[in-house]
């Protein structure tokens, strides 16, 4: 079996690198499409995985640079005759549809977040450039009961998550952060990890996607109760949204003065997490985020209600979820963990065995390759 992959950054993705390794090690001959040979690319080699440079990336330069693209990714597919086209952003699925609208080879659509399919425009171009050799793994619940929404054959969605390496979270000195600090180890401390994406004025969006701001909001409503906390943000701009990540680290301090740290992109984020009496994940819009990771790690977790969370965060279960966009009622989440320690503890344990079976990174490697399988056996595919 030969699949080809398709990626559009060599920087980060490695939910998608981690799938690709376990399907090498279960005899499949993967290639992936990376826009260069540089950043993580040497890491999808080193794990067996041919890699061919080609800039598949849709952006408003697209409309001088697709033929380029599309030229660039047909001598790709001419070159490995694959079995199965596998696609794990929304633009490269778009530019893998547009190039390949006369061949019968199947086009499977691994959907990384729902955004796309919150706004109407751009879940249209989508749903209108697919045709009938068209796949998709939905890699949450709300995705898969959207698409088969979408569709007349629902058969075409399948659900996989994205796995991960499990047994490489593991929590560690509790008072590790507390002392690069500075702070006294009775001070509780709340921690969100993620990269700051800048609001994006074309959808509407007034706050950054990751919620930070809502964050801030909700923490400086617990302090103004005489909670001793401090909050904690892991993770610097992404993509070079440099100027909405100084907005927002001024903003925190406006609002919470010393009592807000930013310690923008680091390496150690496990012992990090281990400093953390709770983690808080505030998105607009998501698929299963950072909770999965903060669960791994036994960190009581709150999540907003959106997108894949609640396919991780069972309510009173495995963590809370809290309204999206509603920082009052972010707070009061928190409070609740603040004064029912036992029950935050309680929670993390639970959520810690859910996700370490779901989202074991073997498991869904496996789950998908049964996906390619079964594609492939159908009439129109077998061979």
């Amino acid at each position: 079996m030969k699949i080809l992959h398709l990626v559009k950054t060599t920087r980060g993705a490695t939910w998608a690198l981690r799938q690709m390794r376990e399907l090498v090690k279960l005899d499949v001959e993967v290639h992936v499409v990376l826009p260069s040979c540089s950043g993580n690319a040497a890491d999808y080699t080193d794990a067996g995985i041919t890699v061919h440079p080609v800039d598949l990336d849709l952006s408003l330069k697209s409309v001088v640079t697709l033929p380029r693209q599309i030229h660039g990714f047909n001598t790709v597919l001419k070159k490995i005759r694959p079995d199965l086209v596998h696609s794990h952003f929304y633009s490269t699925t778009l530019l893998m549809r547009l190039a390949m609208r006369h061949s019968h080879t199947p086009k499977l659509f691994q959907v990384p977040g729902p955004l796309h399919l919150e706004h109407g425009f751009f879940r249209t171009v989508e749903m209108g450039l697919a045709d009938k050799n068209d796949f998709w793994i939905a890699s949450c619940e709300w995705t898969q009961k959207k698409y088969r929404s979408l569709l007349a054959d629902k058969k075409k969605v399948f659900l996989s998550y994205y796995g991960t390496d499990v047994d490489t979270f593991q929590k560690g000195d509790k008072t590790y952060l507390h002392k690069e600090l500075g702070i006294s180890p009775e001070t509780r401390l709340i921690g969100m990890v993620a990269y700051m994406y800048p609001p994006k004025q074309y959808l509407g969006q007034k706050r950054g996607l990751k919620g930070h701001e809502d964050l801030i909001d909700a923490v400086a409503l617990v302090a103004e109760r005489n909670y001793d906390v401090n909050l904690v943000f892991v993770g610097g701009a992404w993509a070079g949204a440099v100027d909405y990540e100084k907005k927002v680290i001024e903003y925190g301090k406006q609002k919470l003065g010393d009592q807000v740290f930013f310690l923008g992109t680091r390496m150690d984020v496990a012992r990090l997490y281990s400093g953390f009496d709770m983690a808080v994940h505030p998105s607009h819009s998501e698929n299963v985020g950072g909770a999965v990771e903060s669960l791994l790690m036994k960190i009581p977790t709150i999540t907003t209600d959106v997108g894949g969370f609640p396919d991780v965060i069972k309510h009173r279960r495995t963590g809370l979820l809290a309204k999206a966009g509603n920082p009052k009622d972010l707070a009061e989440k928190i409070i609740y963990y603040l004064d029912h320690p036992e029950q935050a503890e309680a929670h993390s344990q639970k959520g810690y065995t859910y996700t370490r079976q779901l989202f074991d990174v073997k498991r869904t490697a496996q789950e998908i390759k049964g996906i390619y399988e079964t594609i492939l056996s159908t009439s129109a595919f077998g061979k």
